[in-house]
């Protein structure tokens, strides 16, 4: 990644300051909620994040704006004429690139995401960033970043720096205990959940206690997740020197706020037009233990109607760790194979675990044929198990 940024000039050092994010989940939501803050109060933030949805274009936004068409390709052949066919990875190339456009197009910040570490990780080539931010560290990609939440927890803390503020977002203890220590070792300061900060629903919004105290709209984003995920947007903008945003401003990013596929309604398309009657279908991304555990929390408020669950899951990923804490809210459930995706668990492989779990499963060909069968009449469907999944989804419904 060096070598790749040396030949480009280094882009990297030549960006407006930086908002550095790590974790396992949330990282997206929280500068979905960072940007929000920002732009309500009239910065233009650029921002990296993966993977995308739909369109490649999603994971990089110049001042505000997708990158469009034409200048995401002339920069790739600018990248890849300069790269000259050495070894290097997608996510390295799309990095270099977004750092190319960063350090071209005028901005007042860039909100960065990690891909799936942080020690290692092509992001992680800021030599100062303005502040760094951990999400919630739970077992993922075991493969990349080590079995246990310690050995995650020392990956995700290589992006703390010397004297650059590091939010801590809600952490189970064997994390905090490696976050703070490696924080020690690197002399980066901590603004941790429960000591520095805390968010927490107040009547029908959110209170916020940190360097400011503010009482401001519930979230923009379902689930009650949320409510952690702008509380460590909040708590950036408290260590970020240089940026005033006002509480109004920050009452109109809550409002305002999109995320896709973060339990989100889906309110048009064929797939809610094959609807039985009165029923409702939502989407989400969420595709590990602790994803799942947050999707149960969220779909326990969700007793008014029976649930069907159409569900699809990389082979990558522990699938009953997934679904364990939502099978006790599922009324039926009908698995499907991720469309386009050749590392897909099958149908029947899903559905075997649900049945294992005490859930009514089958297999089902498409993602059409699974919400006709597990969404009955006054309903509600939820989509879930894969952001790519729910890619698919986004794009096939328009």
């Amino acid at each position: 990644m060096l070598r790749l940024l040396a030949a480009l000039g280094n882009p990297q050092d030549k960006l407006p300051p930086v908002v550095h994010v790590a974790g396992t989940n949330g990282k997206g939501s929280t500068l979905a909620f960072l940007r929000a803050f920002l732009e309500a109060a009239g910065y233009r933030a650029h921002v990296y994040t993966s993977p995308h949805l739909v369109r490649f274009n999603e994971r990089i936004r110049l001042a505000g704006r997708l990158i469009e068409e034409d200048a995401l390709l002339a920069l790739l052949d600018e990248v890849e004429r300069i790269n000259a066919g050495a070894p290097v990875t997608f996510f390295e190339i799309t990095t270099a690139l977004a750092f190319l456009a960063f350090a071209r197009v005028p901005a007042d910040i860039v909100l960065l995401e990690t891909g799936l570490g942080g020690r290692l990780d092509a992001t992680n080539v800021i030599a100062r960033p303005a502040v760094t931010a951990i999400t919630p560290i739970s077992l993922d990609h075991q493969h990349f970043l080590g079995d246990t939440i310690a050995a995650i927890a020392f990956e995700k803390a290589g992006i703390l720096k010397p004297g650059v503020p590091a939010v801590l977002a809600p952490q189970l203890p064997e994390a905090a205990a490696v976050l703070e220590s490696r924080a020690g070792e690197a002399g980066a300061p901590l603004f941790r959940f429960g000591m520095e900060w805390s968010v927490r629903p107040e009547g029908t919004g959110l209170a916020y206690r940190g360097r400011r105290t503010v009482t401001l709209p519930p979230p923009g984003l379902a689930g009650a997740h949320q409510y952690d995920n702008a509380g460590t947007a909040l708590a950036c903008l408290d260590c970020l020197p240089g940026f005033a945003v006002p509480d109004a401003a920050l009452a109109r990013g809550m409002a305002a706020v999109e995320w896709p596929a973060r339990l989100q309604r889906l309110a048009r398309g064929p797939l809610v037009r094959s609807l039985p009657a009165g029923a409702e279908l939502w989407l989400d991304g969420a595709h590990n233990a602790a994803g799942g555990a947050a999707l149960a929390r969220a779909v326990a408020a969700w007793r008014d109607r029976p649930l069907g669950l159409v569900w699809g899951m990389l082979a990558t990923h522990d699938t009953h760790a997934f679904l364990e804490p939502l099978a006790p809210h599922v009324a039926r459930l009908r698995a499907v194979a991720i469309p386009g995706e050749a590392n897909a668990r099958p149908a029947e492989e899903l559905a075997a675990t649900a049945r294992a779990l005490g859930i009514d499963a089958a297999p089902a060909a498409s993602v059409g044929a699974a919400v006709a069968e597990a969404v009955v009449p006054g309903g509600r469907g939820l989509i879930c198990g894969s952001l790519y999944l729910a890619g698919r989804v986004l794009a096939e419904n328009g």
